[in-house]
């Protein structure tokens, strides 16, 4: 029967080919709208370490002497309290990070240094956060602390500077010091940036980089701070430190330290050690919020800063108003086109079909309709992530369909004109038959 319903419906959209066009472009045109925008809310809202992010934190200390009317901790931590708590070693693996801007060339080539993005970190940070090497791979634990010359690159600047090549064993030069490549990362883009999220919450919604590409070369964690030493931003400071930029022994919060812990028995530990630590650190003097302490795991973090940029929602919301437009006039255009075949229900109901066969023939019209709007809605989703890849945001190279929002699409324009079918569909079962055979 569903076949014979199906010939029905192609047979009926042929006869009405301007209805049929507006019902599909209503369609379309909110499918590809709302699509568009859920895509980039979907990339952009997703999890960053799929499997992992559950066993990731971010803990937090108040450093700040003076009392402010935030009930929250700062959003980092000073070099003391980062380092005391890294060297504590009471997580499964534990990472500082910092980011700081120097020049970077090739000696072997010659080529002018060029401006970029240093990160400084720990060992653990690679196979804490699953990061895939193309070559190479991170250092160890010993040369964190021996404050080895070695760096890890991406595969963006081993694109520029080496064709692509394996690069492990070339020398880089950071700043004034030359440094051994030891890894390349295979392409890797964690969407957001997690590992440096920071002040969402202050950003009025401008979240947007928090989605840049990763930074071009990764260095240990001491090594880092001596090779771009006066070249450190700080978060915030509670007073001048001497010398700008050096922020060792500065009044400045400036640093992240994430950990892995692989069983609420240690989490729970662990929060205890975080606290236990702030209240060691009130009773020698340095600390005056000793119970202003937090340990979020990693998606509670990123909630807490509004890392999904607020024009992102907006437009999400919009998008979707505009699908319910599109639904209302889909409603009226299936509504005209059921009725005008009254005459035609009347004849078939008369002859024995009963209301729930006239309601499931003009379901499967309303679903045929559903199939080809989703097909150009597709289509105009694919145009609108390309728009949106031109545009200059931090996260517009991210903009592209993957396999589940290709499957939604068509799930959502199916659903969308079997609702929109719906109330059409019951008024023309309810069609009298007498009434339209007495019309004839």
């Amino acid at each position: 029967m569903f076949g014979y319903y199906l010939d029905l419906a192609f047979r009926s959209l042929a006869r009405n080919r301007v209805l049929t066009s507006l019902m599909v472009l209503a369609i379309a045109v909110g499918i590809g709208a709302s699509m568009t925008t859920l895509t980039v809310t979907h990339l952009l809202s997703g999890d960053p370490l799929p499997g992992r992010s559950q066993h990731i934190y971010y803990p937090q200390v108040d450093a700040i002497p003076k009392n402010t009317d935030d009930k929250e901790p700062v959003d980092k931590l000073d070099y003391q309290s980062a380092v005391d708590m890294w060297r504590a070693h009471r997580a499964d693996r534990q990472a500082l990070v910092v980011e700081s801007q120097l020049k970077l060339s090739d000696p072997a080539s010659g080529t002018p240094p060029v401006m970029s993005m240093m990160l400084s970190t720990t060992a653990d940070f690679f196979p804490m956060f699953d990061v895939p090497f193309q070559y190479g791979g991170g250092w160890s634990a010993q040369e964190d602390e021996s404050r080895a010359r070695v760096a890890v690159i991406t595969d963006d600047l081993n694109q520029k500077l080496f064709a692509g090549a394996n690069s492990v064993g070339r020398t880089l030069r950071l700043r004034n010091t030359d440094v051994r490549i030891v890894g390349v990362l295979k392409p890797w883009r964690p969407s957001p940036q997690f590992y440096t999220v920071a002040g969402g919450r202050f950003s009025n919604g401008d979240t947007a980089d928090f989605y840049g590409k990763p930074q071009d070369v990764i260095t240990p964690f001491f090594t880092g701070l001596e090779i771009n030493d006066g070249s450190f931003w700080q978060f915030t400071c509670w007073s001048l430190p001497e010398r700008m930029g050096h922020l060792q022994n500065a009044p400045c919060v400036w640093l992240s330290l994430w950990v892995q812990i692989d069983s609420p028995a240690k989490v729970a530990d662990y929060r205890r050690f975080v606290a236990d630590y702030a209240a060691q650190q009130k009773a020698m003097g340095r600390f005056t919020h000793a119970g202003n302490t937090r340990m979020r795991s990693l998606m509670e973090w990123l909630d807490f800063n509004g890392v999904v940029p607020a024009d992102v929602r907006l437009q999400t919301w919009l998008s979707f108003a505009f699908l319910a437009i599109c639904l209302f006039n889909t409603v009226g255009l299936l509504l005209a086109k059921f009725l005008r075949r009254s005459g035609e229900i009347g004849v078939r109901r008369a002859l024995g079909a009963s209301r729930a066969a006239v309601f499931a023939q003009c379901m499967v019209e309303s679903g045929v309709i559903g199939l080809v709007g989703g097909l150009f809605g597709l289509l105009l989703t694919l145009l609108g992530l390309w728009l949106i890849r031109q545009q200059p945001v931090a996260y517009a190279d991210l903009a592209r369909l993957d396999v589940p929002m290709f499957l939604l699409t068509f799930l959502a324009s199916l659903v969308v004109s079997l609702l929109a079918g719906v109330l059409p569909a019951y008024r023309a079962c309810r069609v009298a038959p007498a009434w339209q055979l007495k019309t004839l």
